[in-house]
């Protein structure tokens, strides 16, 4: 069964810092694109960051550019996103996904085959 487990989300203050974690299981990602999306209340899916098989190009949403940092270990089978400086504005669910055999980057995330179940971040004023 393939699974992608988020972690690490919880409840921070303005301009704090949180390490989101994504463990994939059932298939190795190693040759997929993998990406970060997040889902506001009320408001739609949308992108945050992608990374490609093997981490050295990346891709950000303007709205978090110089803040989170994506990452990957494909020995791990597991993502990273760092965010620093976190705003009230970034509170929704965060979800990562995960595309298969695709060896670039993404932004669409109709093109993600794998999702995992979100995990929520919550920035306080």
């Amino acid at each position: 069964q393939v699974q992608l487990v988020e972690s690490g989300g919880g409840l921070v203050q303005t301009g704090g810092s949180l390490r989101l974690s994504c463990a994939a299981s059932g298939r190795t990602f190693s040759k997929d694109a993998m990406g970060w999306f997040r889902q506001a209340p009320g408001k739609e899916r949308e992108f945050v960051a992608t990374i490609n098989w093997r981490g050295d190009i990346t891709n950000y949403a303007d709205s978090v550019k110089g803040r989170f940092t994506i990452s990957r270990d494909n020995a791990k089978n597991t993502m990273y996103l760092q965010m620093n400086s976190l705003k009230p504005e970034d509170t929704a669910v965060y979800y990562c996904a995960a595309r298969a055999n695709f060896l670039g980057t993404s932004r669409d995330y109709e093109t993600y085959n794998y999702w995992g179940q979100g995990t929520q971040v919550t920035v306080s004023s």
